[in-house]
Parts: structure tokens; sequence; C-alpha cells
């Protein structure tokens, strides 16, 4: 795992997937490799009253019920369909669900607006064809018609990016369950259809901010069920889901470096302040483009990590803290450093003044990355 990027969960977790499996005596629907109980407890972690023999992290941060709906829906024979807005967890989810389900998340397709029906049902070896004409060895299946095979969670990322056209194809695979290739001739094994077989589901992810798009029909939304993920607004849960990825980063970098829980709780409490002024913002250029999600808060950390670690002092500071965060939110010119700008003026320097501590050093950071960008 060491010689990865980024390692999908199956393999990350593969351990303890491994013994969760060797554990698990609970009825398990189709060709699932875990119990619905199992899968749960891989994703939100193991408690006391549990009583296993040792403890499984928690990897999703969330409500309870909106991890139980979403396995209750992939035991039917609907699809599950995760929405919210950007940063929510939504992909990570659906990624740890497969992992814990078929022990595959990576049958992926990503909705583009350049996403075609090919993507989600099948291709052909252009070369193979030219030499021994169209068969199915020389098909290319998709990530889904694979999954539909081997009986496991194909996932569809950003559904309402993709055209009308790719989401009716989406219609006839949910409802059907098989994909017809017409290229092929009919045999006595139904050699141009491919069947799905039990345990095959579609996880897809969509952004609420995208309404409009490219809205779903109402024939495809019929043949999901709805889990809405919200956005964290719980300063406990937030705390806990950065210092999760954070102690990854430093983990998969191998950086020995201090995250100081007073830092912690100014990040924290500049994404509140921030997210109080978009909330009372008349118009939308007075709000930062950032929506200011939890994982936009996970990565001005991982930035201001990774450069105190490299250019600083392989020490955490407030300053570099604030640069990452002027940084990494302005991306609207100069719109967004006025308000980042009339951030620091109007809340930063008065809180700087009455409580100290890292607020003044944050507040210079801040102003010096301002007068650069500026």
């Amino acid at each position: 795992m060491s010689d990865l990027l980024r390692a999908p969960a199956e393999i990350k977790y593969a351990e303890e997937l491994d013994w969760l499996e060797s554990i698990d005596d609970s009825p398990k629907p189709f060709s699932w490799r875990l119990s619905p109980k199992m899968v749960r407890l891989f994703v939100l972690g193991s408690e006391r009253s549990d009583g296993l023999d040792r403890e499984v992290s928690q990897k999703w941060f969330g409500d309870r019920s909106l991890v139980e709906r979403s396995i209750v829906t992939l035991a039917s024979d609907r699809g599950l369909l995760l929405i919210g807005d950007p940063g929510t967890g939504k992909s990570w989810l659906a990624e740890l669900l497969s992992a814990a389900i078929s022990r595959n998340s990576t049958l992926v397709v990503q909705g583009t607006a350049g996403t075609t029906e090919d993507h989600i049902k099948y291709s052909w070896n252009v070369s193979m064809v030219i030499a021994k004409g169209q068969s199915r060895e020389s098909m290319i299946p998709s990530p889904i018609m694979t999954a539909m095979e081997a009986g496991s969670i194909g996932r569809f990322e950003e559904l309402t990016r993709s055209t009308s056209d790719v989401q009716d194809a989406l219609i006839s695979i949910l409802s059907e369950k098989y994909i017809s290739v017409p290229e092929l001739e009919s045999g006595a094994g139904d050699d141009n259809i491919v069947f799905a077989k039990p345990g095959f589901s579609i996880i897809a992810t969509a952004n609420s901010r995208d309404r409009g798009v490219n809205d779903l029909s109402s024939a495809l939304k019929r043949r999901f069920n709805f889990v809405r993920i919200p956005v964290v607004t719980n300063r406990k849960s937030e705390t806990e889901i950065v210092r999760f990825r954070t102690e990854e980063l430093l983990r998969r970098h191998a950086i020995d470096l201090d995250v100081p829980p007073n830092l912690l709780d100014v990040l924290l409490q500049s994404f509140a302040d921030l997210r109080a002024s978009a909330a009372a913002a008349g118009s939308d250029d007075e709000k930062l483009e950032s929506a200011l999600s939890t994982a936009e808060q996970i990565g001005v950390l991982e930035d201001a990590v990774l450069h105190s670690n490299f250019f600083g002092e392989r020490a955490l500071t407030a300053r570099a803290l604030a640069s990452s965060l002027v940084g990494s939110l302005t991306r609207r010119e100069p719109e967004d450093l006025a308000i980042l700008n009339k951030y620091l003026h109007g809340v930063v320097e008065p809180r700087s003044r009455e409580e100290g501590g890292s607020w003044p050093e944050f507040l210079e950071g801040g102003r010096d990355a301002i007068a650069t960008l500026s």
C-alpha cells in the first residue's frame, strides 16, 4: 500500500475488513462480503457496547440513520443517490460502502459533459475487432457492466453533470438489470445480453449546487432512493473529521509535525465566521465563491501543514494557516479578496485585541497574504 498515491478503501483497510469478515455470522444479502450490521460497523466505527476484541475506527462522520438507510437501499433492487453540497463526504461514503459490500470501490464512472453511453455500457477494442470481428472478447465493458457481471456495487460520480442521453441509458440498466449488445448475434447462451448478478447496485452522487445543470428526469428519480447528506455544522463532529483527515495526511507523507489544538480552533472558528457572513449576505457578490465545506477546511489545513513542513520551521503557525486560508479561498479577484479583507478587519482584528492567543499572528498572516495577492 505504501507505493500507492491513494489506496482505495478496500486496500487501505484490508486487514480490518478481513477481520470483520472472519467474525461476521449475521445473514448477508446476495453476494455481500459483510452483513449490513458489519457494513455499518466498518463505516461508523465500533463502540464499547459492541463487545468486540478490537476497536474499529470511525471513517465517516455523520448521522447514523443516513448510513443505515443507504445500506438498506443497497440491499434492495433500487439504486442509491447521495445528494448534498460539495465537501459533505458523499464520494467517501460511497467508496466505504462499496469497499465493505463488494471489496471493490474502483468500478467508477465520472459524470461530465463528455460522458457518453459507452462509458456506462461498453466499447470495443478496435484492433481486435479488425482482426477477429465483434465478439465478447473484443468488447470493453464499462465499470457499470463489470459490476453487473460480478454482482458488485458500481459507482456513478456527479450524475447531474452527465447529459440526458446518459441518464436515459442508466434508467434501462436500473430497471431491466441487463444491457443488450445488438452488435453480437443472439445465441443459445444469450451472448448479446449481459445480465446483472444478484448483489449488483449503483451508488450515484449528485451535487445539490448543480441543480439546473442536467436535472434528473422523473423516471430516473423513481429508480433511486435519495439520501441527502447535510453540511456538517456540529463543531465536535467537524473537529473529529478535520483531525482524522489531518492525521491521515501526516502518516501518508511521513511528516512529524504537531497541529496545536488552538490553531485547529482558529481554523474552525474562521470557517464558522465566514459561513455566518455568507448566510447573512444579500447577494452572491457578497459571498465567497467557496462552499466553505469541511473538505475545503481540510484542504486549507493540508496546505498549511505541507508549507510549514517544507518551507517553514517544521511547525504549524497561525501565520501559515492564515496565508493558506486566503490562498485557498480566493477564487475571484477582486471580489473574494475584498470579502476576506472585510472579515479580517471586521472580525479578526477586534478578536485579536480582545482574546489574544494565536489571533494577532493569524491577522498579520492574513493581511500579508491579501497584500501579496492584491
